[in-house]
């Protein structure tokens, strides 16, 4: 998304667009003991000289990254203190589906795609400035007054019962919509162009290739997920639009490496066609194509054969749970016989080991869950025995499952603390073969994230409160301080578990209620209702 936003506004010769990341903490304290301002990549031009600056809010847990970026850039932390001298500070991306948390922090939340959203932003926000006359909340105002995807929160008041739920969100102003009414969606796809003049590193990076976003959305629609909502609808590119913009990366790049994207990309309408496009045009440059996370399904059989030219270090898959009941539950609709044929037919053709992601923590897991993952990580690691002469390594990646904002399961509590260190250790104990590793993610991590994914307003201050006490960097393991975290909360008298471990009636309103996106809440409670119906069929049946 940073690529291709980045790609766009540049390519207009009226906007300079600039890079600025958040520092490391070292970084961060010698820019702050020299007087120093965090200033972009490109031209050392300091956060707070631009018109305007942008986030790309990918994980709740980075939060605390906009706040040391804000500070460091010489920028007024809270909306309410900004002045015309101030940069428009605006947020996007899946971090925004629920702004309440950073709602004092944000000038504007922007829902939904960013390629046609940000150029028209900033036309008016220019527009507006040159134009003069208007205070600074006028002048959001007149930009939030002016789209239905753009969430201006300084507007917007929450109300709340005497218990603590949310009663309504009210408007502070008449010139600003009630709601958000729709995310801005990129209709024409294939139009809108690539980033192929993507900026290359002089050191070695993390993803250190060429990255082609193939289609956005999915058509599968698994409860869980976040995405398969707010990317809505299917969107697709041709293969020759692919093809030439992956050509062309390569020329200005001298990248070996083309990834493939999307949420589902062996699920793009014209993916054998593709494949075959990118080896007859990528093999003779010794290019290698690699593929994210792939569906399992029937056509999963022949992907080996299929992707002769793909590099062979391991193959990704997501089952996310391993009986068929619980597929059911989650609507993931795969086969077991599909997942084994498809790894046998990987080994047969070079592939070594074998990436597995699940959850843990969803709504109605049972123990058998728990075996079932295990017994499904051992019994590929036996085929891979089988036809390569020693078991081969398979990892179990196991996720906590957080409810997420505008999916299903919205309205599902998230498990303990105590059940989660319980099941991560049952997982790695039940483990008979020395080749699969069950790998769980950090609990604390995780429960951090439920509560900023589902918190209200009334988290904000403790989200500032924990920066100011040194909190940076959540997402990074060896920065990540919950001690600190879950002693602010105390401190502030917040209940953490009332955000992220309760359950919610489909009458409560959310605290993203306000801000509506694809099929909206109406679709929602009828695949949480069927939900529960399933629930209640799996619990007769123990």
């Amino acid at each position: 998304g940073l690529q291709v936003l980045y790609s766009i506004m540049n390519r207009d010769p009226q906007w300079a667009c600039e890079r600025a990341f958040t520092p490391w903490v070292d970084f961060e304290a010698e820019l702050r003991r020299q007087g120093l301002p965090l200033y972009s990549l490109e031209t050392f031009t300091p956060l707070r000289d631009f018109d305007v600056l942008g986030f790309s809010l990918q994980y709740e847990v980075c939060y605390t990254n906009v706040l040391t970026m804000l500070d460091l850039g010489g920028i007024p932390l809270h909306s309410r203190d900004r002045t015309l001298e101030h940069p428009l500070v605006i947020c996007g991306g899946p971090g925004a589906q629920n702004p309440e948390v950073l709602a004092p922090f944000v000038d504007i939340f922007v829902i939904g795609d960013g390629e046609e959203s940000l150029p028209w932003i900033m036309e008016r926000w220019m527009s507006l400035k040159e134009k003069g006359g208007l205070s600074r909340a006028d002048r959001i105002a007149a930009i939030a007054g002016s789209t239905t995807w753009a969430y201006a929160p300084m507007f917007y008041e929450p109300e709340y019962h005497a218990d603590g739920t949310l009663a309504a969100m009210h408007r502070t102003r008449s010139d600003v919509p009630r709601e958000v009414l729709a995310c801005t969606i990129t209709q024409d796809f294939d139009d809108i162009p690539l980033p192929t003049r993507p900026i290359v590193p002089f050191v070695e990076t993390t993803h250190d290739r060429i990255a082609i976003e193939i289609m956005r959305g999915c058509p599968w629609q698994c409860r869980f997920c976040q995405s398969t909502v707010i990317k809505r609808p299917l969107r697709v590119r041709s293969v020759e639009t692919i093809v030439q913009a992956a050509l062309e990366s390569y020329r200005h790049t001298g990248h070996e490496e083309i990834s493939l994207l999307s949420l589902s990309t062996s699920d793009y309408p014209h993916f054998e066609e593709l494949v075959h496009r990118m080896h007859e045009v990528f093999t003779p440059l010794g290019v290698n194509i690699s593929l994210p996370s792939l569906r399992i399904n029937h056509q999963l059989r022949s992907l080996p054969k299929l992707m002769q030219g793909v590099r062979r270090g391991g193959l990704t898959l997501a089952p996310e749970v391993a009986r068929d009941d619980m597929r059911e539950q989650i609507r993931k609709k795969i086969k077991n016989e599909d997942l084994y044929e498809g790894c046998r037919e990987a080994f047969k053709n070079g592939w070594q080991r074998v990436k597995l992601y699940f959850m843990c923590g969803l709504p109605g897991e049972r123990v058998v869950d728990l075996d079932g993952i295990v017994d499904m990580a051992e019994h590929i690691s036996r085929i891979g025995k089988e036809v390569r002469g020693r078991y081969l390594e398979v990892t179990a990646a196991v996720s906590n499952f957080v409810p997420k904002p505008h999916t299903p399961y919205q309205w599902n509590g998230m498990q303990t603390r105590e059940y989660l260190r319980w099941a991560g250790q049952y997982l790695k104990k039940r483990c008979q073969i020395r080749a699969v590793q069950v790998k769980q993610h950090d609990i604390e991590c995780s429960l951090l994230e439920g509560i900023l994914t589902r918190g209200d307003r009334r988290i904000a201050p403790a989200l500032e409160e924990a920066w100011r006490r040194g909190c940076r960097l959540d997402g990074w393991k060896e920065c990540f301080q919950p001690a600190v975290w879950w002693q602010t909360f105390a401190d502030l008298g917040i209940d953490t578990a009332w955000y992220s471990q309760r359950s919610r009636p489909m009458s409560e309103v959310l605290p993203w209620d306000h801000v509506n996106v694809k099929k909206g809440r109406e679709y929602l409670e009828k695949e949480q209702t069927r939900s529960l119906m399933q629930l209640q069929v799996m619990a007769d049946a123990r």
